[in-house]
């Protein structure tokens, strides 16, 4: 090997990355305030290398991670010192949207930077137009919170006072939003902790070198991957239903060629930019179609900056999957996000043996009123496959979060669950059913705003090789039916109700 690292050591180095980053994770979500992230572990951690590579990562949200390079890239253009730490959510500057915050940090070691300690957190408040900003009817993304471009939050290991004033004055939870930065911040000052004892042990030079060599290891598996599947072009298209302004169904296509062992991911044909929320900056696409090409590889293949070395993605300016200032993303990331690699994954089942389609959604849901904002993603089906049966009431897709228990959501907010279980039957008959949905339905006891931002509920995850697809999932308010995207306001006694589409299934029935 180059950097003369043997198989075992550079083994021991790769799992001492990960366990770095993985334990930024608990050291967050231990930490955290709010019950999104100490609950549900709505965050992300990773360790990148002096050059802005991703080196490893926490097993936590795709649609975090594979947006992270951008936010690190903005960082280093702002000449980051030791002892600094950087905060950023501008979907236009390396964001992806407004409540996910990302705090950056060099992680030195003597005074040299070796690498940067990067944590990514949705935050269920950062002010705009509605409680929780995640509205469904936003036009701008001045409307969706405050924006914030790469700013020194710390600066020399203190608080930058002036910038987290003004920052927590801009939201409706300023309490909840201070203790969970400040977690963020003990996670990535944990990373120089760790990495530091690294190089104490191993020495400079091995780690680096360890740096090097996994972004190599790791690249080498992906292309071997990507080599193994036949050479060819292989198209297909799904869509949205409706921005929050139209339901009307918006396309996306993509088509993918595998030429040797490199991908290109083209997407013409996709619709332009649309009024509503459901546009995507480029990063969020980037990690659609990350988390499409790690489905591809072995599970023993770390992730990190290697795995997308083979990877080109093509996305026309202003079209919905590469939308520019001031468009609204919100939804872009927790929807748009899903479609997105379902399309890719569509494709490449031309190719590859691939599940059915799962739920496709996030089915969030955003309550907030004086004081308060409760945010929540909703499982579903998996799709099923070639394997067996897909697996019911889980996040799919963008997602991978745990759902918020029943007994710490009443403690914390003016609601009560009165039905949380399985829609059984849901998923898609085959010779391998697909997962079933989830009911959810919860009641206010003081006047709050609704927002959902959802979809699935026309068009229902595809079954594959003959299977059937998974039923649509519904939203209800006090039993009457709501559109995919939609914002209320509640009284006291109102029930809010979110059934979960079920996933597809596989092979024929018969």
């Amino acid at each position: 090997m180059a950097s003369g690292l043997d198989p075992v050591t550079l083994s021991v180095l790769s799992s001492a990355l990960s366990g770095i980053a993985e334990e930024m994770g608990a050291v967050l979500i231990r930490g955290a305030y709010s019950s999104n992230i100490k609950e549900r572990r709505d965050c992300s951690t990773a360790l990148f290398d002096a050059e802005g590579r991703m080196v490893a990562q926490a097993e936590h949200i795709p649609v975090h991670l594979g947006a992270m390079p951008e936010a690190v890239a903005a960082v280093m253009r702002r000449g980051p010192e030791p002892g600094d730490v950087f905060a950023i959510n501008d979907p236009y500057s390396g964001g992806t949207h407004l409540p996910d915050i990302t705090l950056v940090s060099p992680v030195s070691c003597g005074g040299e930077i070796l690498g940067y300690a990067v944590t990514r957190a949705h935050h269920s408040d950062v002010g705009g137009m509605r409680p929780g900003s995640m509205p469904s009817d936003s036009r701008e993304i001045y409307q969706e919170g405050i924006i914030i471009p790469p700013v020194r939050l710390v600066r020399g290991g203190e608080y930058v006072r002036d910038v987290l004033d003004l920052l927590l004055a801009n939201v409706r939870t300023p309490a909840i939003r201070r203790g969970d930065l400040r977690a963020q911040i003990a996670a990535n000052n944990l990373a120089e902790t760790r990495l530091s004892e690294l190089v104490e042990r191993r020495g400079r030079d091995m780690v680096l070198a360890a740096f090097e060599e996994v972004i190599s290891y790791t690249g080498r598996r992906t292309r071997e991957a990507i080599r193994g599947l036949p050479d060819g072009e292989y198209e297909a298209e799904d869509c949205m239903e409706g921005d929050g302004t139209t339901d009307e169904d918006i396309p996306i296509r993509a088509k993918v060629t595998i030429s040797g062992d490199s991908m290109t991911i083209d997407f013409a044909g996709t619709a332009g930019a649309v009024a509503g929320n459901v546009n995507c900056p480029l990063p969020v696409t980037r990690s659609a179609c990350y988390f499409a090409l790690r489905v591809l590889l072995p599970g023993d293949v770390p992730a990190n900056a290697g795995t997308y070395a083979p990877l080109e993605i093509r996305a026309p300016e202003g079209s919905l999957v590469n939308a520019g200032p001031p468009s609204a993303v919100v939804a872009g990331n927790v929807e748009t996000s899903n479609r997105i690699a379902d399309v890719v994954l569509l494709a490449l089942s031309g190719a590859a043996d691939l599940p059915a389609q799962g739920q496709g959604t996030m089915n969030n849901v955003i309550i907030g009123g004086r004081g308060w904002t409760y945010y929540e993603t909703i499982g579903g089906g998996q799709g099923a496959s070639s394997r067996g049966p897909g697996p019911s009431g889980v996040h799919v897709g963008m997602s991978n979060t745990l759902n918020t228990p029943v007994e710490a959501l009443e403690l914390e907010y003016p609601m009560r669950v009165e039905r949380y279980e399985l829609i059984y039957g849901s998923g898609g008959a085959g010779r391998h059913r697909g997962g079933d949905g989830v009911e959810r339905t919860v009641r206010v006891l003081e006047p709050a705003s609704l927002s959902l931002l959802t979809d699935r509920r026309r068009h229902a995850p595809r079954g594959a090789e003959g299977g059937k697809p998974g039923r649509p999932g519904e939203n209800l308010l006090n039993g009457e039916k709501l559109p995919a995207k939609a914002d209320r306001e509640l009284e006291p006694g109102d029930t809010v109700t979110v059934r979960t589409p079920g996933g597809g299934g596989w092979g024929s029935p018969e």
